[in-house]
């Protein structure tokens, strides 16, 4: 039986109740009253469902999908704003012991160069980072206990936080690494991360365990299970995501939705993000083996339901995909993006090595470039890690989000955090171009205290001062 609020993945992701619902979207993909009723529903800004969200993604209607982009927009900017969070991956080792058949980094390959960073080559990287502007990581890594066991991960957090290069300094550490014990879990919530992420890859079970053949991935339950075993042990914030490309994305994008209900219903507060990556080709690995991946109209489509969906959660779009089909993204309900971002072991602080990438990346612009880019159309590059650090963090954040209040500290904050990038890495133009969406930006504040405070702040920048925050 379906139960939101069990802690069993068989309950809380139900498959006979994915399929149900997939055949009710199927024969109401035309019930235009239905479909007005759930968009009506969405304008309230009060999420929908996976029977509602299933519904809207059957819908192939052009006026309808219009609505759908028109109500996307509307929520992203009520509660994001112009603000475009900025992160960096950064690969710590590719020693892996699972055998994931979409992953080149499965123990089968033997072509691959296996590479493991040592702590002064992290501390490399991260001057690297910090040299480009980076404040927030995303660290990742393969399952491997004896090469890359939760020592490491630690040991590689507590580097990366000791790092202070000029004014630069990473200020928040979220990773991506396999399922694990809530005695791991509490090690990693001690060790100040932010968001642990991890991706589900495929919500269905038979073809879960037809991907995963063998190593503890293989454990259908335990990596599903994983959020509630994670939050439990006091990490507030994490982040889902499937690949798309693996299963038919109607079932996946269904059973999402399942699981953000279930954290809501079973843990009190839902995914502080979600990520839609698609299958991208890689070494050893034929993307044309899967399913057929979501087209960019399609991603479009998703990403807006995402949004109208689960107002409060971030959105994340990676360098899988191009600078044209992130611009489009953008608008319909991306607030997170990376920038500047390689997918191999090292090659920040020195030479690449492709050879030991996870996947192929579309936009390899320069985090400099990609800024330029943003600040071109109208948005603020935000390098903000306040909340995390102020505890805003869990219910704390998305009673803030749900209320509106958010905005208070989320846009002076980027807007400070973007007068940082300007005076310390930023070129002539792209200051100047900075600058002027800054002065817009600050009279866009409503509250005069809020933006008076954020002045000062500005000027404290000019003097030297770093690393403010509300």
């Amino acid at each position: 039986m379906y139960n939101s609020k069990s802690y069993k993945a068989s309950d809380f992701i139900n498959e006979e109740e994915i399929l149900s619902a997939l055949e009710s979207a199927s024969e109401n993909k035309n019930n235009f009253a239905l479909i007005n009723d759930i968009l009506a529903k969405a304008s309230e800004h009060k999420g929908l469902d996976y029977k509602e969200v299933s519904v809207l993604l059957e819908s192939d209607s052009p006026e309808i999908i219009n609505e759908l982009y028109r109500i996307a927009e509307e929520i992203k900017q009520k509660f994001y704003g112009n603000r475009i969070v900025m992160f960096a991956p950064l690969y710590l080792s590719n020693y892996c012991v699972n055998g994931c058949v979409y992953c080149p980094y499965h123990c089968s390959n033997k072509k691959m160069a296996r590479k493991k960073l040592t702590q002064e080559e992290i501390r490399s990287e991260v001057i690297a980072l910090q040299d480009m502007g980076h404040k927030r990581l995303a660290l990742e890594a393969g399952e491997d206990p004896k090469n890359n066991p939760i020592e490491y991960i630690l040991e590689s957090i507590d580097t990366i936080y000791s790092i202070k290069n000029k004014n630069g300094s990473i200020r928040r550490v979220n990773v991506n690494v396999a399922a694990t014990t809530a005695e791991n879990y509490k090690a990693l919530r001690n060790a100040g991360i932010g968001t642990y992420i991890l991706f589900q890859e495929t919500y269905s079970k038979r073809l879960y365990e037809k991907l995963h053949p063998f190593g503890p991935k293989s454990d259908y339950a335990y990596h599903t299970e994983a959020m509630d075993r994670a939050m439990t042990a006091g990490i507030d914030d994490v982040g889902l995501g499937v690949l798309l490309g693996l299963n038919a994305y109607k079932y996946d994008v269904a059973a999402l939705m399942m699981h953000v209900r279930h954290l809501e219903d079973f843990i009190g507060v839902g995914p502080h993000t979600i990520s839609m990556p698609r299958i991208r080709p890689a070494d050893d690995i034929c993307i044309d083996d899967f399913e057929k991946s979501a087209s960019d109209e399609t991603l479009k489509k998703i990403i807006a339901i995402l949004r109208i969906a689960v107002p409060y959660t971030g959105i994340i779009i990676s360098t899988r995909e191009s600078q044209k089909t992130r611009e489009e993204l953008l608008r319909v309900g991306v607030s997170q993006i990376s920038g500047g971002s390689l997918t191999s072991v090292g090659g920040y602080g020195g030479k690449r090595d492709k050879n030991t990438s996870q996947f192929s990346v579309n936009d390899e612009r320069l985090l400099s470039e990609i800024i330029e880019w943003l600040i071109d159309l109208g948005h603020i590059p935000s390098f903000c890690t306040a909340c995390y650090r102020e505890g805003r963090t869990g219910d704390r954040f998305m009673s803030l989000v749900k209320n509106g209040e958010i905005v208070n500290v989320c846009q002076p904050n980027a807007v400070i955090t973007l007068k940082e990038y300007l005076k310390d890495y930023a070129s002539e133009e792209i200051r100047r171009k900075g600058e002027k969406v800054l002065t817009d930006e600050l009279n866009g504040i409503k509250s005069q205290r809020v933006r008076e405070k954020a002045q000062y702040y500005i000027s404290e920048i000019n003097n030297g001062k770093r690393d403010f925050r509300f």
